[in-house]
């Protein structure tokens, strides 16, 4: 069996850890340059220290293996580890000895958070080699193993991601006599003080959402939830799936705006907005006891899961074509479509009607109804032309056959690989500048647009459409 001791502090031996290092087995220390380290000095202990490992191995994942290798070979021996391997070198120990067929037991132990800091709240220990992806900023947290400045830096733009700069925080460390000693700090200083080593440890204290300065998702949800609470909004309470429709189609075309503006600020703030859209359908669901934030995203998770096993699995792809083409056939079997008109009608009608026609055109050409080129295409135009006048000279059908030009007009853009639907949004920005022209001519010569003649104004458009080519 291998006993793996976890001492953080000499202060922090227990008995059980000192009977297993007195028992004679065989003794393996993570590193000698630890104060920990003394306890054998003071026992008089003969141990194997894993510094050779760590010297030879080219990563942190292969000096976890090589030390998992070393006590597995071993079979009955203690481990006196030194610092946070919890979530690092633990896991590979035990996924080792399992193997192996080699029990593991880990004693009873007091984390490094509990010894530096006896006085403070129970918090979560995390090793600064080891960062989690994202924290929880309501928690307490103890940050251990901070052993040089570059680390210390690594650690403070993690939590400055979540916490105030100016927030007080608790370092310590080990001193001459073997106990922690410690003090507050900036946490924008904490890359900044005179000397750092293994045991060198912070204490963060969690901060209500009110105070901070960064802010995540969780944080949307908290305030969007108080927002419909009790004592929340009104207009927000008040709010449905149903009324918020209009609200998250002008946010999404606010983003596009922010886009097209190429505004990185913009931006930003826009698609904060949308999330908000996102956060409030979210917490209505959960009121309703329909679904939850989490539910979504974890259809969101499991979509693109699915629909990427040219990432996630073995297949293999060309290009993005194949992708899309991939795509398809996977949302099709997903949504249990049999034939390509189900396709059709599964794209929404609320989608605004030129991207609803380009959309629809699409999936009809995934079958192979289309034409070769838009050059083929072309001549629709000039036919739908053709039967629009007719219509309009009979005085019926002008409806359908306006209908049928434009639906003509977004297969060739289509074809073309244009956006119809951003297309004439750039052919009304045109209009407006070119009218905004005309009527500055206007007033220009002493006349107010609206009393010219259309004849009259229609050559101003003619001069205002000759100053935008010369621009």
């Amino acid at each position: 069996m291998i006993q793996i001791i976890i001492l953080p502090a000499p202060a922090a031996l227990t008995l059980a850890q000192q009977r297993a290092l007195t028992s004679g087995l065989p003794l393996f220390l993570q590193t000698d340059k630890h104060p920990s380290a003394n306890i054998l000095i003071d026992l008089h202990l003969k141990h194997v220290s894993m510094d050779d490992l760590f010297e030879s191995a080219e990563d942190f994942d292969a000096l976890n293996a090589a030390v998992a290798e070393r006590l597995v070979l071993t079979k009955d021996c203690v481990y006196l580890a030194t610092g946070n391997i919890q979530n690092s070198q633990l896991p590979v120990i035990l996924t080792k000895a399992k193997a192996h067929n080699v029990q593991v037991q880990v004693l009873p132990y007091l984390n490094a958070g509990d010894v530096a800091f006896p006085d403070r709240e129970k918090a979560i220990s995390i090793s600064a080699h080891d960062l989690p992806e994202q924290i929880d900023p309501e928690q307490n947290y103890v940050i251990e193993e901070i052993d040089s400045r570059i680390v210390a830096g690594e650690a403070k733009l993690f939590l400055s991601e979540y916490f105030p700069d100016e927030s007080t925080v608790l370092l310590a460390s080990i001193g001459k006599d073997g106990s922690y000693s410690s003090h507050d700090i900036k946490l924008c200083d904490l890359d900044r003080q005179k000397a750092y080593d293994a045991t060198t440890i912070l204490y963060v204290a969690r901060t209500e959402y009110e105070a901070r300065t960064r802010h995540g998702f969780d944080d949307v949800m908290r305030i969007v939830r108080r927002l419909r609470g009790p004592n929340g909004c009104p207009w927000d309470r008040e709010q449905t799936h149903e009324s918020l429709k209009n609200a998250l189609l002008e946010e999404s075309y606010e983003l596009i705006d922010a886009i097209d503006e190429d505004d990185d600020a913009h931006i930003c703030e826009e698609m904060g907005d949308v999330l908000l859209q996102f956060a409030l359908h979210a917490v209505i669901a959960e009121e309703q006891s329909a679904f939850t934030a989490r539910d979504a995203c974890t259809e969101l998770v499991e979509k693109l899961i699915y629909r990427h096993p040219h990432v996630f699995g073995d297949i293999r792809v060309s290009g993005s074509d194949e992708v899309l083409k991939n795509w398809d056939a996977l949302k099709m079997s997903q949504r249990k479509q049999t034939s390509q008109t189900e396709v059709l009608k599964s794209v929404p009608k609320s989608f605004p009607a030129l991207l609803r026609s380009r959309k629809v055109q699409k999936k009809a050409a995934d079958i192979g109804f289309d034409w070769e080129s838009a050059q083929q295409a072309f001549y629709k135009i000039s036919e739908e032309t053709e039967e629009l006048k007719e219509a309009m000279e009979q005085g019926h059908h002008i409806e359908e056959e306006m209908g049928d030009l434009l639906f003509a007009v977004v297969n060739v853009a289509r074809l073309l690989k244009l956006e119809p639907e951003f297309l004439l949004m750039q052919a009304t920005d045109k209009f407006i500048h070119r009218f905004e022209t005309m009527e500055k001519l206007a007033k220009s010569r002493g006349s107010e647009l609206k009393d010219l003649s259309f004849p009259e104004q229609d050559k101003l458009w003619d001069e205002a459409k000759k100053c935008q080519v010369t621009e």
